[in-house]
């Protein structure tokens, strides 16, 4: 037997951890949402899931010791049989600025779409609206994943590797912007991309100029003609109300309206 083969024939027990990461699903498949069940297929239908059965008992047990994602990466250390726990990365290829571009515009253009990510969920269709910009959300051949583990175990994904698969999943269920902050763009990055791509209204662009040479210097264009209305000199009153001050037995209102109208016929003299 190699070397490097010893560990096979012999069993292994993991170290129980009392404070790890632990599946919240118990019993049964794990993932609740359309979009994080869409993952563990995406894994399994590149022939991983056969080897997840182990680190679905990993999750399940809290075996993991600390996870974090960020754009392209995640990272976690995972407690199995020996006395350092294992580290563990799995990668993603991020999408580029034009593409999120393309992809931010395709979602601003439906308000079903901007609705359902306003309430934290993942549109159905959204896996349509990447396709449409030559994307794909999730994985659809293993070139796109980097998975690597420290421990001795050369299949991949491991054990290890599996368990944070499972735990991933569970984290897309509590918040599916993680799943786009994988693939490069964060919650409030992508709610600010989309009122950045929702279009405004035209508005009318005068000629171009190329386009009214032949008649810059003719005759100048009449302008329409203005109607003016002219107002009452003393319409401005009938704006104040009633008035409750009187003078010999009459409105206030009443005495000034001969005023304003003499001001007016001055002004017009």
């Amino acid at each position: 037997m190699p070397d490097d083969e010893w560990w096979r024939d012999k069993p292994t027990k993991a170290i129980p951890v009392e404070d790890g990461i632990r599946a919240s699903t118990q019993r049964g498949d794990i993932g609740r949402t359309w979009w994080s069940r869409r993952f563990i297929e995406s894994l399994e239908a590149l022939g991983l899931g056969g080897r997840f059965e182990r680190g679905r008992r990993y999750a399940r047990a809290g075996q993991v010791l600390s996870m974090s994602l960020s754009t392209s990466i995640v990272v976690a250390q995972v407690q199995g049989s020996r006395q350092e726990p294992y580290r563990v990365r799995i990668g993603i290829k991020a999408f580029t600025e034009p593409q999120w571009f393309e992809v931010e515009k395709a979602l601003a253009g439906q308000a079903l779409f901007r609705a359902k990510l306003l309430a934290g969920e993942l549109p159905i269709d959204i896996e349509q609206v990447f396709a449409g910009a030559g994307l794909r959300l999730f994985p659809d051949s293993a070139r796109e994943l980097s998975m690597d583990c420290s421990c001795p175990d050369w299949e991949v994904p491991c054990k290890h590797l599996a368990a944070i698969c499972y735990l991933l999943a569970e984290s897309f269920d509590a918040d599916p912007f993680e799943i786009l902050a994988w693939r490069g763009r964060g919650r409030q990055q992508l709610l600010d991309g989309l009122r950045g791509s929702i279009e405004q209204p035209e508005t009318a662009h005068d000629d171009a100029l190329v386009d009214v040479l032949d008649d810059f210097w003719g005759a100048p264009v009449t302008a329409p003609a203005v109607t003016t209305v002219r107002a009452a000199p003393d319409a401005v009153l009938d704006q104040l109300g009633p008035l409750p001050l009187t003078v010999g037995g009459r409105p206030l209102v009443e005495w000034l309206r001969p005023a304003y109208r003499a001001l007016a016929d001055a002004d017009e003299r």
